[in-house]
Protein backbone atom coordinates (compact mmCIF):
# COMPACT_ATOMS: atom_id res chain seq x y z
CA UNK A 1 0.00 0.00 0.00
CA UNK A 2 1.41 3.50 -0.73
CA UNK A 3 1.30 6.40 1.66
CA UNK A 4 -2.21 7.73 0.74
CA UNK A 5 -4.07 3.81 1.05
CA UNK A 6 -2.74 4.23 4.80
CA UNK A 7 -3.87 7.09 5.52
CA UNK A 8 -7.34 6.19 4.07
CA UNK A 9 -7.12 3.05 6.31
CA UNK A 10 -6.16 4.58 9.27
CA UNK A 11 -9.10 6.80 9.23
CA UNK A 12 -11.32 4.15 8.48
CA UNK A 13 -9.85 2.67 11.74
CA UNK A 14 -10.67 5.89 13.69
CA UNK A 15 -14.13 6.03 12.75
CA UNK A 16 -15.07 2.48 13.07
CA UNK A 17 -13.88 3.09 16.76
CA UNK A 18 -14.81 6.72 17.08
CA UNK A 19 -15.25 7.46 20.94
CA UNK A 20 -12.19 5.49 21.74
CA UNK A 21 -9.87 7.64 19.60
CA UNK A 22 -11.71 10.87 20.02
CA UNK A 23 -10.65 10.02 23.86
CA UNK A 24 -7.45 9.61 22.95
CA UNK A 25 -6.73 12.39 20.29
CA UNK A 26 -8.92 14.91 23.25
CA UNK A 27 -5.86 13.68 25.81
CA UNK A 28 -3.06 14.85 23.30
CA UNK A 29 -5.02 17.92 21.85
CA UNK A 30 -5.53 19.12 25.90
CA UNK A 31 -1.82 18.26 26.63
CA UNK A 32 -0.57 20.58 23.50
CA UNK A 33 -3.25 23.52 24.08
CA UNK A 34 -1.69 23.87 27.18
CA UNK A 35 2.00 23.36 26.30
CA UNK A 36 0.79 26.06 23.42
CA UNK A 37 -1.08 28.66 25.11
CA UNK A 38 1.32 28.91 27.94
CA UNK A 39 4.28 29.40 25.55
CA UNK A 40 2.04 31.85 23.37
CA UNK A 41 1.09 34.30 26.18
CA UNK A 42 4.38 34.42 27.55
CA UNK A 43 5.69 35.32 23.88
CA UNK A 44 3.09 37.63 23.35
CA UNK A 45 3.47 39.21 26.32
CA UNK A 46 7.26 39.76 25.60
CA UNK A 47 6.75 41.20 22.82
CA UNK A 48 4.13 43.87 23.69
CA UNK A 49 6.69 44.87 26.14
CA UNK A 50 9.37 44.73 23.78
CA UNK A 51 7.09 46.90 21.74
CA UNK A 52 6.68 49.59 25.22
CA UNK A 53 11.16 49.73 25.24
CA UNK A 54 11.90 50.03 21.38
CA UNK A 55 9.74 53.12 22.26
CA UNK A 56 12.36 54.53 24.15
CA UNK A 57 14.47 53.80 21.11
CA UNK A 58 16.86 50.99 20.38
CA UNK A 59 19.72 53.42 20.43
CA UNK A 60 19.34 54.86 24.10
CA UNK A 61 21.16 54.01 27.18
CA UNK A 62 20.71 55.34 30.54
CA UNK A 63 23.45 56.25 32.92
CA UNK A 64 21.91 55.49 36.97
CA UNK A 65 23.67 55.27 40.26
CA UNK A 66 24.67 51.68 41.10
CA UNK A 67 22.56 49.36 42.54
CA UNK A 68 19.32 51.69 41.21
CA UNK A 69 17.76 48.94 38.90
CA UNK A 70 16.91 45.59 38.17
CA UNK A 71 20.76 45.48 36.92
CA UNK A 72 21.57 45.95 40.05
CA UNK A 73 20.43 42.56 41.76
CA UNK A 74 21.15 40.20 39.61
CA UNK A 75 21.28 36.06 40.95
CA UNK A 76 20.62 37.42 44.57
CA UNK A 77 23.96 39.67 44.97
CA UNK A 78 23.02 43.09 45.98
CA UNK A 79 25.55 45.98 44.26
CA UNK A 80 26.54 48.64 47.18
CA UNK A 81 24.08 51.77 46.24
CA UNK A 82 26.43 54.39 44.57
CA UNK A 83 25.87 58.18 45.86
CA UNK A 84 22.61 59.95 43.89
CA UNK A 85 23.27 61.87 40.55
CA UNK A 86 22.77 65.17 41.63
CA UNK A 87 21.66 68.18 39.12
CA UNK A 88 24.86 69.67 39.24
CA UNK A 89 26.34 66.54 37.73
CA UNK A 90 23.99 65.69 35.23
CA UNK A 91 24.19 69.50 33.65
CA UNK A 92 27.73 69.16 33.70
CA UNK A 93 27.77 65.47 31.77
CA UNK A 94 25.06 67.03 29.35
CA UNK A 95 27.59 69.63 28.59
CA UNK A 96 30.54 67.94 28.50
CA UNK A 97 29.38 64.97 26.61
CA UNK A 98 30.20 65.57 22.54
CA UNK A 99 29.32 62.37 21.19
CA UNK A 100 26.31 62.77 18.41
CA UNK A 101 23.38 62.42 20.51
CA UNK A 102 20.88 63.75 22.74
CA UNK A 103 21.20 63.95 26.06
CA UNK A 104 17.63 64.31 28.23
CA UNK A 105 18.06 65.38 32.10
CA UNK A 106 14.76 64.49 33.86
CA UNK A 107 13.66 63.85 37.71
CA UNK A 108 10.89 61.63 38.92
CA UNK A 109 9.41 64.00 41.14
CA UNK A 110 6.04 62.08 42.44
CA UNK A 111 3.70 59.45 41.84
CA UNK A 112 1.32 60.07 43.87
CA UNK A 113 0.38 63.63 42.42
CA UNK A 114 -3.51 65.10 42.47
CA UNK A 115 -4.14 66.97 39.01
CA UNK A 116 -7.54 69.21 39.23
CA UNK A 117 -8.77 71.67 36.35
CA UNK A 118 -12.04 73.66 37.69
CA UNK A 119 -13.96 70.81 39.15
CA UNK A 120 -12.57 67.99 38.20
CA UNK A 121 -9.72 65.93 40.03
CA UNK A 122 -7.78 62.87 39.25
CA UNK A 123 -6.92 60.19 41.72
CA UNK A 124 -3.86 60.45 43.69
CA UNK A 125 -1.82 58.65 41.26
CA UNK A 126 -0.52 60.61 38.47
CA UNK A 127 3.40 60.89 37.96
CA UNK A 128 4.84 64.24 37.77
CA UNK A 129 8.23 64.24 35.80
CA UNK A 130 10.48 67.39 35.73
CA UNK A 131 12.56 67.17 32.57
CA UNK A 132 14.12 69.06 30.06
CA UNK A 133 13.38 69.78 25.77
CA UNK A 134 15.27 66.69 24.94
CA UNK A 135 13.39 64.32 27.02
CA UNK A 136 10.14 63.94 24.20
CA UNK A 137 12.94 63.28 21.87
CA UNK A 138 14.78 61.17 23.71
CA UNK A 139 11.80 58.99 24.83
CA UNK A 140 10.37 58.97 21.76
CA UNK A 141 7.25 60.70 22.79
CA UNK A 142 4.97 62.22 20.50
CA UNK A 143 2.19 65.36 20.21
CA UNK A 144 -1.19 64.86 19.79
CA UNK A 145 -1.29 68.77 20.28
CA UNK A 146 0.42 71.31 21.42
CA UNK A 147 4.28 71.89 21.68
CA UNK A 148 7.16 71.05 23.96
CA UNK A 149 8.69 73.26 26.09
CA UNK A 150 10.87 76.32 24.52
CA UNK A 151 14.12 76.97 25.87
CA UNK A 152 13.15 80.26 27.98
CA UNK A 153 10.38 78.23 29.36
CA UNK A 154 12.97 75.13 30.61
CA UNK A 155 15.34 77.91 31.98
CA UNK A 156 13.50 80.25 33.40
CA UNK A 157 11.44 76.99 34.88
CA UNK A 158 8.17 78.57 33.83
CA UNK A 159 5.05 76.99 35.08
CA UNK A 160 4.26 74.88 32.13
CA UNK A 161 3.41 71.87 31.46
CA UNK A 162 3.03 68.84 28.84
CA UNK A 163 -0.03 65.96 29.74
CA UNK A 164 -0.71 62.50 28.61
CA UNK A 165 -3.70 61.32 26.92
CA UNK A 166 -5.77 60.13 30.71
CA UNK A 167 -5.54 63.25 31.89
CA UNK A 168 -7.21 64.98 29.42
CA UNK A 169 -9.64 62.10 29.10
CA UNK A 170 -10.26 62.34 32.55
CA UNK A 171 -10.32 66.35 33.18
CA UNK A 172 -11.24 67.72 29.45
CA UNK A 173 -13.77 65.26 28.40
CA UNK A 174 -11.09 63.55 26.02
CA UNK A 175 -10.74 66.52 24.29
CA UNK A 176 -7.42 67.38 23.92
CA UNK A 177 -7.17 70.77 21.68
CA UNK A 178 -9.87 71.96 24.66
CA UNK A 179 -6.80 71.36 26.99
CA UNK A 180 -4.29 73.64 25.66
CA UNK A 181 -4.12 76.71 27.19
CA UNK A 182 -6.10 75.74 30.46
CA UNK A 183 -4.98 75.88 33.75
CA UNK A 184 -4.53 73.10 35.83
CA UNK A 185 -2.94 72.56 39.49
CA UNK A 186 -0.71 69.91 41.49
CA UNK A 187 -1.47 70.94 44.95
CA UNK A 188 -1.60 74.61 45.86
CA UNK A 189 1.11 74.73 42.18
CA UNK A 190 -0.82 76.25 38.68
CA UNK A 191 0.38 75.41 35.60
CA UNK A 192 -0.50 76.17 32.08
CA UNK A 193 -1.09 73.33 29.81
CA UNK A 194 0.87 73.66 26.30
CA UNK A 195 1.02 70.56 24.82
CA UNK A 196 -1.15 67.26 25.24
CA UNK A 197 1.02 63.66 24.40
CA UNK A 198 0.09 60.90 21.88
CA UNK A 199 -1.03 57.73 24.09
CA UNK A 200 1.55 55.49 24.45
CA UNK A 201 -0.46 52.84 27.05
CA UNK A 202 0.17 51.24 29.98
CA UNK A 203 3.28 49.11 31.26
CA UNK A 204 3.78 46.92 33.97
CA UNK A 205 6.06 49.52 36.16
CA UNK A 206 4.03 52.54 34.58
CA UNK A 207 1.79 54.46 32.75
CA UNK A 208 2.86 57.23 30.47
CA UNK A 209 -0.61 58.38 30.30
CA UNK A 210 -0.95 59.24 33.45
CA UNK A 211 1.45 61.86 33.53
CA UNK A 212 2.24 65.56 33.44
CA UNK A 213 5.63 66.99 32.59
CA UNK A 214 7.23 70.30 33.73
CA UNK A 215 9.63 71.93 32.92
CA UNK A 216 13.40 70.35 34.67
CA UNK A 217 14.00 74.31 36.67
CA UNK A 218 10.36 74.34 37.86
CA UNK A 219 10.71 70.64 39.20
CA UNK A 220 14.17 71.55 41.19
CA UNK A 221 11.94 74.32 42.74
CA UNK A 222 9.09 72.26 44.52
CA UNK A 223 11.30 68.63 44.57
CA UNK A 224 14.77 68.79 45.22
CA UNK A 225 16.21 67.86 48.10
CA UNK A 226 20.26 67.05 49.08
CA UNK A 227 19.22 63.15 48.38
CA UNK A 228 16.82 63.35 44.78
CA UNK A 229 18.62 61.36 42.48
CA UNK A 230 18.39 63.04 38.84
CA UNK A 231 18.02 60.86 35.14
CA UNK A 232 20.57 60.78 31.96
CA UNK A 233 19.39 59.17 29.51
CA UNK A 234 21.24 59.55 25.99
CA UNK A 235 19.79 59.04 22.89
CA UNK A 236 22.56 57.87 20.00
CA UNK A 237 22.30 59.44 16.34
CA UNK A 238 24.00 55.90 15.18
CA UNK A 239 22.73 52.87 17.08
CA UNK A 240 26.32 50.90 15.42
CA UNK A 241 28.05 53.35 17.32
CA UNK A 242 26.44 52.67 21.00
CA UNK A 243 29.12 50.53 22.36
CA UNK A 244 31.33 53.15 21.34
CA UNK A 245 29.19 56.27 23.01
CA UNK A 246 28.80 54.10 25.99
CA UNK A 247 32.32 53.69 26.47
CA UNK A 248 32.84 57.67 26.07
CA UNK A 249 29.78 58.10 28.31
CA UNK A 250 31.64 56.28 31.39
CA UNK A 251 35.32 58.30 30.49
CA UNK A 252 32.64 61.88 30.81
CA UNK A 253 30.57 61.09 33.87
CA UNK A 254 33.64 59.44 35.58
CA UNK A 255 35.51 62.93 35.20
CA UNK A 256 32.30 64.34 36.49
CA UNK A 257 31.97 62.11 39.68
CA UNK A 258 35.53 62.40 40.01
CA UNK A 259 36.60 59.07 40.57
CA UNK A 260 39.93 58.59 40.52
CA UNK A 261 42.22 56.23 37.92
CA UNK A 262 41.73 52.27 39.75
CA UNK A 263 38.79 52.97 41.30
CA UNK A 264 35.44 51.28 40.62
CA UNK A 265 32.30 53.28 38.88
CA UNK A 266 29.66 54.03 41.51
CA UNK A 267 27.09 54.25 38.70
CA UNK A 268 25.85 51.53 35.92
CA UNK A 269 24.75 52.34 32.36
CA UNK A 270 21.55 50.42 30.49
CA UNK A 271 20.65 50.21 26.96
CA UNK A 272 17.21 50.53 26.28
CA UNK A 273 16.59 46.53 25.56
CA UNK A 274 18.89 45.67 28.80
CA UNK A 275 15.47 44.82 30.86
CA UNK A 276 14.09 43.09 28.12
CA UNK A 277 16.85 40.85 28.22
CA UNK A 278 17.07 40.65 31.70
CA UNK A 279 13.42 39.40 31.63
CA UNK A 280 13.91 36.90 28.77
CA UNK A 281 16.69 35.02 30.39
CA UNK A 282 13.92 34.71 33.53
CA UNK A 283 11.84 33.56 31.24
CA UNK A 284 13.85 30.51 30.32
CA UNK A 285 13.37 28.66 33.27
CA UNK A 286 9.51 29.14 33.09
CA UNK A 287 9.70 28.14 29.25
CA UNK A 288 11.74 24.27 30.15
CA UNK A 289 9.46 24.02 32.80
CA UNK A 290 6.27 24.13 30.67
CA UNK A 291 7.57 22.15 28.11
CA UNK A 292 8.74 19.54 30.59
CA UNK A 293 4.91 19.84 32.13
CA UNK A 294 3.50 19.49 28.31
CA UNK A 295 5.88 16.15 27.95
CA UNK A 296 4.40 14.38 31.06
CA UNK A 297 1.20 14.98 30.04
CA UNK A 298 1.71 13.78 26.61
CA UNK A 299 3.47 10.84 27.67
CA UNK A 300 0.19 10.08 29.43
CA UNK A 301 -1.51 10.23 26.34
CA UNK A 302 1.08 8.22 24.71
CA UNK A 303 0.24 5.22 27.17
CA UNK A 304 -3.60 5.49 26.20
CA UNK A 305 -2.78 5.56 22.73
CA UNK A 306 -0.82 2.27 23.07
CA UNK A 307 -3.14 0.97 24.68
CA UNK A 308 -5.66 1.76 21.88
CA UNK A 309 -3.42 0.60 19.42
CA UNK A 310 -2.93 -3.15 20.99
CA UNK A 311 -6.79 -3.57 21.53
CA UNK A 312 -7.24 -2.55 17.76
CA UNK A 313 -4.17 -4.71 16.64
CA UNK A 314 -6.30 -7.73 18.86
CA UNK A 315 -9.51 -7.18 17.56
CA UNK A 316 -8.54 -6.90 13.38
CA UNK A 317 -5.86 -9.83 13.94
CA UNK A 318 -8.33 -11.59 11.94
CA UNK A 319 -8.19 -8.95 9.25
CA UNK A 320 -4.44 -9.05 9.38
CA UNK A 321 -4.32 -12.30 8.52
CA UNK A 322 -6.58 -11.62 5.38
CA UNK A 323 -4.35 -9.04 4.61
CA UNK A 324 -1.32 -11.32 4.83
CA UNK A 325 -2.90 -14.08 3.05
CA UNK A 326 -3.25 -12.00 0.04
CA UNK A 327 0.01 -10.71 0.07
CA UNK A 328 0.60 -8.00 2.58
CA UNK A 329 4.51 -8.14 4.00
CA UNK A 330 5.20 -7.23 7.49
CA UNK A 331 6.17 -4.10 6.28
CA UNK A 332 2.89 -3.63 4.71
CA UNK A 333 1.23 -4.42 8.17
CA UNK A 334 3.49 -2.46 10.27
CA UNK A 335 3.64 0.85 8.15
CA UNK A 336 -0.09 0.77 8.46
CA UNK A 337 -0.87 0.51 12.27
CA UNK A 338 2.49 3.10 12.51
CA UNK A 339 0.21 5.73 10.17
CA UNK A 340 -2.55 5.17 12.19
CA UNK A 341 -1.18 5.86 15.38
CA UNK A 342 0.63 9.21 14.14
CA UNK A 343 -2.66 10.13 12.40
CA UNK A 344 -4.42 10.11 15.72
CA UNK A 345 -1.38 11.95 17.49
CA UNK A 346 -0.99 14.44 14.79
CA UNK A 347 -4.94 15.36 14.92
CA UNK A 348 -5.01 15.58 18.76
CA UNK A 349 -2.17 18.24 18.10
CA UNK A 350 -3.98 20.05 15.51
CA UNK A 351 -6.84 20.85 17.45
CA UNK A 352 -4.14 21.35 21.00
CA UNK A 353 -2.34 23.61 18.59
CA UNK A 354 -5.10 25.32 17.54
CA UNK A 355 -7.32 25.68 20.94
CA UNK A 356 -3.21 26.80 22.64
CA UNK A 357 -2.81 29.49 20.14
CA UNK A 358 -6.03 30.99 20.49
CA UNK A 359 -6.08 31.11 24.30
CA UNK A 360 -2.69 31.98 24.68
CA UNK A 361 -3.56 34.91 22.62
CA UNK A 362 -6.55 35.85 24.30
CA UNK A 363 -5.30 35.79 27.67
CA UNK A 364 -2.18 38.11 26.06
CA UNK A 365 -4.84 40.80 24.34
CA UNK A 366 -6.51 40.62 27.76
CA UNK A 367 -3.46 41.69 29.27
CA UNK A 368 -2.58 44.28 26.67
CA UNK A 369 -0.73 41.94 24.27
CA UNK A 370 -1.19 41.61 20.54
CA UNK A 371 -2.37 38.51 18.56
CA UNK A 372 0.56 36.61 16.93
CA UNK A 373 1.11 32.96 15.18
CA UNK A 374 3.79 31.34 17.25
CA UNK A 375 5.37 29.15 14.39
CA UNK A 376 8.13 27.86 16.70
CA UNK A 377 5.42 27.01 19.09
CA UNK A 378 3.13 25.36 16.09
CA UNK A 379 6.43 24.01 15.05
CA UNK A 380 7.28 22.38 18.57
CA UNK A 381 3.90 20.90 18.96
CA UNK A 382 3.51 18.95 15.61
CA UNK A 383 6.99 16.87 16.62
CA UNK A 384 6.10 16.08 19.96
CA UNK A 385 2.43 15.02 18.60
CA UNK A 386 4.34 12.95 15.47
CA UNK A 387 6.77 11.86 18.14
CA UNK A 388 4.37 10.60 20.59
CA UNK A 389 2.25 8.85 17.23
CA UNK A 390 5.80 7.26 16.42
CA UNK A 391 6.89 6.03 20.07
CA UNK A 392 3.25 4.77 20.68
CA UNK A 393 2.49 2.72 17.87
CA UNK A 394 6.16 1.01 17.21
CA UNK A 395 5.11 -1.60 19.43
CA UNK A 396 1.57 -2.63 18.82
CA UNK A 397 2.54 -2.11 15.02
CA UNK A 398 5.44 -4.90 15.64
CA UNK A 399 3.10 -6.81 17.43
CA UNK A 400 1.03 -6.60 14.30
CA UNK A 401 3.33 -7.22 11.65
CA UNK A 402 4.53 -10.27 13.47
CA UNK A 403 1.42 -12.20 13.93
CA UNK A 404 1.61 -15.61 11.93
CA UNK A 405 -1.29 -15.46 9.24
CA UNK A 406 -2.47 -18.98 9.78
CA UNK A 407 -3.24 -18.55 13.37
CA UNK A 408 -4.52 -15.09 12.55
CA UNK A 409 -7.40 -16.38 9.94
CA UNK A 410 -8.29 -18.63 13.09
CA UNK A 411 -8.89 -16.24 15.81
CA UNK A 412 -12.27 -16.07 16.73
Amino acid sequence: MNFRENISVALRAIRANFLRSVLTLLIIAFGIAALVAILTALDVLLISLSDSFSGIGANTFNIERKGESLGGNRRGKRSKRGDVISLKQALKFKEQYDFPSTVSVSLGCTSLATIKHKKEKSNPNVTVIGCDAEYMKVRGYNFSHGRSFSKTEEEEGSHKAIIGMDLVNLLFDEKPESAIGKTISNGSVKYRVIGVLESKGASMTSNEDRSILIPLENAKRYYDTPNRNYDLSVMVSDATLMEEAIAEAVGVFRNVRGIKAGQDNDFETFKSDGIMEILKENTVVIRLSVIVIGIITLIGAAIGLMNIMLVSVTERTKEIGICKALGATRANILLQFLTEAIVISILGGMFGILGGMLFGNLVALFLGGKFIIPWMWIFVGFSLCFSVGLLSGLYPAFKASGLDPIESLRYE
